[in-house]
């Protein structure tokens, strides 16, 4: 097997062409692998093709519907409701915040809520789609419960992605994406295969007491971030993702991870705002500069970043010299592909300039 760096249109063709052959429909590979290869350029690995080997398993047990066939409801002027139909929660992810942008062009906000969907990834790609549009974007997503209540023992809430969006006048739009809960499930599983220990005071077992062993975590709870304010924030992506979208709520989600043969029944939430609607873009574009000198200048010996602004320098690195995929995600692509032959890319890696 073949290290080094892979063009990413090379690696988006094979992750595409892959899905394909183990019976995902073209419309849902192609935004998927779109999705992934993104988040690898970004340098949310842990979104990207880390994650195709379990999507495919869901996909054989039927758990991920292929094809799906969604169904949008525009329910009032600038609101929408889509059914997903138990497909990739990537699919229709894009397809509720595409419709939430062409509604918000025409009336100044849109909103779609989505029903009947799956894991959808990271909520920063959504937003961005959003602010690529010239748009302050929107996405939560709820999940499957590993988060107490604030003052709660039992996991009842999910780690709920919130996500914001903005564009800037160079195109590196600021992106927002956080877990409500104090830890988010990723870097549960990070800890897992690394058996370190978590930090005291985000976990707990069935009682209450404090739990640093990752492998413990299962067994108890989450704590929510920031106690009582990462409590609301969670409650309210469910109330917004899941309570009035008619998707799962609570328990009412399934694990990605334990229940493979079964649709997630996810629920998400996407709003686009057209801010040419407030003030005209030019005007828009001084003010929030104005506010980023302000940002930076705050800590004249020291770097003040802004939302998504190191996965801008990690993506625009990643374009130029290809993505380094880690050799398990390698090897893991390697035993999918077994049967079907297709030539992967990093047969043939990106030479160094």
């Amino acid at each position: 097997m073949t290290g080094g760096r892979i063009k990413p249109d090379a690696l988006l063709d094979f992750s595409t062409a892959l899905m394909a052959a183990h019976g995902v429909d073209q419309a849902q590979s192609s935004e998927v692998a779109r999705n992934m290869i993104w988040s690898e350029l970004v340098g949310r690995e842990n979104f990207g093709l880390s994650r195709l080997p379990l999507y495919l398993e869901r996909v054989r047990a039927g758990g991920l519907n292929c094809p799906c066939t969604p169904r949008l409801d525009e329910t009032t002027t600038g609101t929408a409701l889509l059914d997903a139909d138990g497909g990739f929660g990537q699919y229709a992810g894009r397809l509720g915040m595409e419709h939430a942008i062409a509604m918000a062009r025409q009336h100044g906000t849109g909103t779609v809520g989505v029903r009947n969907s799956n894991f959808f990834g990271t909520g920063a790609y959504f937003v961005h789609l959003a602010a690529d549009a010239g748009m302050i974007g929107l996405a939560m997503s709820n999940s499957f419960p590993k988060v107490a209540a604030h003052g709660g023992l039992k996991p009842v809430l999910g780690t709920n992605p919130f996500a914001f969006g903005a564009p800037r006048q160079n195109g590196e739009s600021l992106m927002f994406d956080m877990a409500t809960s104090a830890l988010a499930g990723s870097t549960v599983r990070a800890h897992k295969a690394s058996s370190e220990p978590l930090p005291e005071g985000l976990a707990i077992d069935g009682v209450g007491n404090p739990v640093t062993d990752p492998a413990k975590v299962d067994d108890g709870a989450l704590l929510p971030a920031g106690g009582a304010k990462g409590y609301g924030l969670a409650l309210f992506v469910e109330l917004l993702a899941g309570v009035i979208t008619g998707a799962g709520v609570s328990t009412g989600v399934a694990s990605m991870y334990k229940d493979v043969d079964q649709a997630g029944r996810n629920g998400h939430f996407f709003m686009a705002i057209d801010i040419s609607r407030f003030l005209p873009m030019e005007s828009y574009y001084q003010r929030l500069e104005g506010l980023v000198s302000l940002l930076k200048a705050s800590q004249p010996n020291g770097e003040v970043l802004l939302p998504g602004e190191t996965r801008w320098d990690t993506y625009k690195a990643n374009s130029s010299a290809g993505i380094e995929l880690a050799a398990e995600t390698r090897a893991q692509l390697e035993r999918l592909n077994v049967s079907h032959g297709i030539s992967p890319p990093w047969s043939q890696p990106v030479r160094a300039a």
